[in-house]
């Protein structure tokens, strides 16, 4: 593991305010198979700080990539419906709105297993994806969709130029915040990006995070939590503009941004772009006391949680989970949520199916179990798929089962 970080990955500049203190976790995807589960695990610090200069807030203290995206990776994009849907709508916009064909290239910055790609392919344009997860990049080869085994960054962008694949469409959806060196990699959009073509950034919105109370979406994977203001800052120092954006619902609020090379004058900056800076200065994300008050927050939601569960144990309820996502493991290994509150999780992904949560060693079955057990409560994890998970689980409604989802705060629903 790194020392923590003294000053900021973006501008360099010293980092002396907290954002959020959630103590010691494991790494959120370290997922234990049962044979390991009387061997320790590391932990590590999971202590999010903000730049006073340039209002990146980001981990102090980290693993490296090579430790968190390796061969063993469990995070496969396919396993939702609803991020499939999100994926397919996107290649179709992308497609009339930059008039695509069997001429352009489309390169997926951390393609995964190639959940957006194989759109593009099957309307025979061609699409590379650049993928560090060995295990998962086999996954997208499988849906047929061409894929290097590598880290983005400068050295990769020149190799893109060299093989001549530089790219009409450069796409990195929620990976943004998974990069050590954030300025490296801009810099090489910058280098695989065509003179005239557009580079669209999907990521977690800050704003949102701060406003919901997303603070489970802080783990080791994500070294950086973006706003606007922080974004367009570190873009613009690499030689390339923003200029549109729109408003997602994935992951509890994204950003879309969309941006091109600062000499492309054919793509004039949108009124979305100066109406969502001022709404981030609104909201008070140019003065450092606005951040200061997330922690606090964050231990209410916390207390609430766990008075739910105690209260509902003392009445003999029986909860089980569903999902196993790194935002899950964040929530339950910050508040001490363990087998004694949650007989198990379920998840569709057969990958973590039979395995154990890392920290708090719940162990994770397949959905089946859940109607089997038949729980009174269900306590949704990846709490922005509720609506999917609900109409998946409604079954459960049978036996007087209700769903519990934590964050923003904690709500029972029937």
């Amino acid at each position: 593991m790194s020392e923590p970080r003294l000053s900021c990955r973006a501008c360099d500049a010293p980092l002396r305010h907290s954002f959020c203190d959630l103590g010691m976790s494991p790494v959120s995807n370290a997922f234990i198979d049962p044979d390991q589960a009387d061997r320790s695990e590391p932990f590590y610090p999971l202590h999010a700080f903000v730049c006073s200069d340039c209002f990146l807030v980001q981990l102090g203290a980290f693993q490296s990539p090579e430790q968190l995206f390796d061969d063993r990776y469990a995070y496969f994009s396919s396993f939702s419906d609803a991020w499939l849907r999100h994926a397919e709508a996107y290649v179709a916009t992308m497609t009339a709105r930059m008039a695509l064909d069997a001429e352009s290239q489309v390169v997926e910055i951390a393609s995964n297993d190639g959940y957006l790609l194989q759109y593009f392919v099957n309307r025979g344009i061609p699409a590379l994806g650049i993928e560090p997860a060995a295990n998962v990049a086999a996954a997208a080869r499988e849906k047929g969709v061409d894929t290097w085994v590598k880290f983005f960054g400068r050295d990769t962008a020149r190799e893109l130029v060299d093989a001549g694949r530089s790219a009409d469409l450069l796409i990195g959806n929620n990976v943004l915040a998974h990069v050590p060196d954030i300025n490296d990699f801009t810099a090489g959009m910058k280098i695989a990006l065509k003179p005239g073509g557009v580079v669209t950034v999907e990521f977690p919105h800050l704003l949102r995070l701060m406003e919901s109370n997303q603070f489970d979406t802080i783990y080791h994977e994500h070294y950086s939590y973006l706003s606007w203001i922080a974004v367009e800052r570190l873009f613009a120092r690499h030689g390339l503009v923003l200029y549109d954006v729109e408003e997602l619902w994935t992951h509890g609020g994204s950003l879309r941004i969309f941006g091109r090379h600062a000499g492309d004058e054919s793509k004039p900056v949108t009124a979305a772009v100066d109406a969502l800076r001022a709404r981030e200065i609104d909201a008070g994300l140019e003065r450092i006391e606005t951040y200061q008050g997330f922690q606090e927050q964050v231990r209410r939601t916390k207390r609430n949680l766990l008075r739910f569960l105690v209260e509902a144990r003392d009445q003999g309820r029986r909860i089980a989970g569903y999902g196993a996502p790194a935002k899950g493991n964040t929530l339950l290994n910050y508040c001490g949520i363990r087998t004694d509150f949650l007989d198990y999780t379920v998840d569709r992904s057969p990958r973590k199916q039979g395995t154990l949560l890392p920290g708090v060693r719940i162990p994770v079955r397949p959905p089946e179990i859940i109607f089997e057990t038949r729980p009174d409560y269900l306590l949704i994890l990846p709490w922005n798929l509720k609506d999917e998970i609900m109409d998946q689980m409604a079954g459960i409604r049978e036996w007087g089962g209700q769903f519990v989802v934590p964050i923003p705060s904690v709500e029972v629903l029937p």
